[in-house]
C-alpha cells in the first residue's frame, strides 16, 4: 500500500495539505490554484524572515518588463555589497504560483547564509507556453549577471535553482547558456525538479491521487506549458532537460527527491546521466518524503533534514 511508505509525521499531514494543494490538478482546477497556491503578503513574509526586500523588473526577450524581487539578509553595511547569490526560479507546474510561492527554504537560506536571492515572476502556460516561461527565466538570468555590479551581486558565485517546474526550468537555463555561450552558473540547486514531458516512468504512474501533484497532475503542467506536442517525439531538449542528449559542461548540481514522488525516477536517473558526462552530482533521496513536503510541511523531521542538506551544499559552493 503506498500510504505506508509515507513517513508518519508527514502522512498526518497529508489531511490538510489536500484542501490547499489537491493531489489531482485538471485544467478545471487551474484559477483555484492559481488563488491557493499565491505567495502570503509580504508582510508576513517579513515577520518570518530576517530580510528585505527590493523590487525590480527585467526585459525580457520579446521586450516584456516581468516583476522580481532581490532579497537580501538584513544588517548588510550596503545594498551595493557585493554578495553570493542564487537565482531561483518558483514552483506551480508551469502554470501557477509567483515569484514568492514555495520560496521559504530559500528564504531561510538567505537568512542564515548572508546570500543574496533574485526571484522573478516568470509568464505563466497556458496563456504563455513553451518557450516564453522559459526564455523569460533566460533573460532574468542574464540580466542578474550583466547587471550584478547594480544588483549587489558577486557574478563569480552565483547559483541557478529551483523547485519542480522552477528546477526543471534552472536546468534548461544551464543548458541554454551552455548552447549560446551564455554566463555559466556555479552551481544548480535543483529540488524535486520537473525535467520530462514523457511521464512514463514507475513513480510517475503509482502515486494517483495520493499525495501532492500526481501524473495527471503533471500531464496538465506539461500539455498547458507544450500542448499537443507533450508526450510526442518532437519536443525539444531546451523545453524538457530530461530529454537533453548532453549533459557536459554543466555547472556542479545538487538534486533531492523523496521516495514518495512522481519525480523521483527521473531526478534519479538525470543525477546518474550527469555523473556520466563529468558533471559534479550531489543526489538525496528522502525516504518517505513526498513533493514538496518541506514546503507543505516544513516543521516535520525529514523536511528540516531536507532543508538543512541543501543549505550545507549551498554554503560549501558559494561560500568554500
Amino acid at each position: 500500500m503506498i500510504s505506508a511508505r509515507i513517513d508518519p509525521e508527514l502522512r498526518a499531514a497529508l489531511a490538510i495539505i489536500g484542501g490547499v494543494f489537491p493531489p489531482t490538478i485538471t485544467p478545471a482546477l487551474v484559477p483555484f490554484m492559481r488563488r491557493s497556491y499565491a505567495s502570503s503578503p509580504r508582510e508576513r513574509l517579513l515577520e518570518t524572515f530576517a530580510v528585505e526586500v527590493v523590487d525590480t523588473a527585467f526585459r525580457t526577450f520579446d521586450g516584456v518588463e516581468i516583476p522580481a524581487s532581490v532579497i537580501s539578509p538584513l544588517g548588510l553595511e550596503s545594498a551595493a555589497d557585493p554578495r553570493p547569490a542564487i537565482v531561483s526560479f518558483h514552483s506551480g507546474g508551469l502554470m501557477f504560483g509567483d515569484r514568492f510561492s514555495g520560496m521559504d527554504p530559500m528564504l531561510d537560506m538567505v537568512e542564515r547564509l548572508g546570500a543574496r536571492l533574485v526571484t522573478v515572476d516568470y509568464r505563466l502556460a497556458p496563456e504563455h507556453p513553451y518557450p516564453v516561461p522559459l526564455e523569460d527565466c533566460y533573460a532574468a538570468w542574464e540580466s542578474v549577471i550583466d547587471g550584478a555590479d547594480h544588483l549587489g551581486i558577486d557574478r563569480r558565485r552565483v547559483i541557478l535553482g529551483g523547485a519542480s517546474a522552477g528546477g526543471g526550468l534552472a536546468a534548461a537555463v544551464a543548458l541554454l547558456a551552455r548552447e549560446r555561450g551564455g554566463p555559466r552558473a556555479t552551481g544548480m540547486l535543483l529540488d524535486y525538479p520537473m525535467l520530462d514531458d514523457r511521464c512514463a516512468t514507475a513513480s510517475m504512474t503509482e502515486l494517483e491521487g495520493i499525495v501532492v501533484w500526481d501524473r495527471v497532475s503533471n500531464q496538465t503542467g506539461w500539455e498547458a506549458y507544450l500542448g499537443e506536442r507533450s508526450g510526442g517525439e518532437d519536443v525539444p531538449w531546451a523545453a524538457a532537460p530530461g530529454r537533453a542528449p548532453d549533459l557536459s559542461e554543466l555547472p556542479p548540481a545538487y538534486l533531492d527527491v523523496g521516495t514518495v514522488d512522481v519525480f523521483h525516477d527521473e531526478t534519479v536517473a538525470f543525477a546518474a546521466r550527469l555523473r556520466r558526462a563529468g558533471v559534479p552530482a550531489e543526489l538525496h533521496v528522502w525516504p518517505g518524503a513526498f513533493h514538496a513536503c518541506d514546503v507543505f510541511a516544513p516543521h516535520t523531521s525529514i523536511a528540516r533534514a531536507m532543508i538543512r542538506a541543501r543549505r550545507e551544499w549551498v554554503r560549501r559552493v558559494l561560500f568554500g
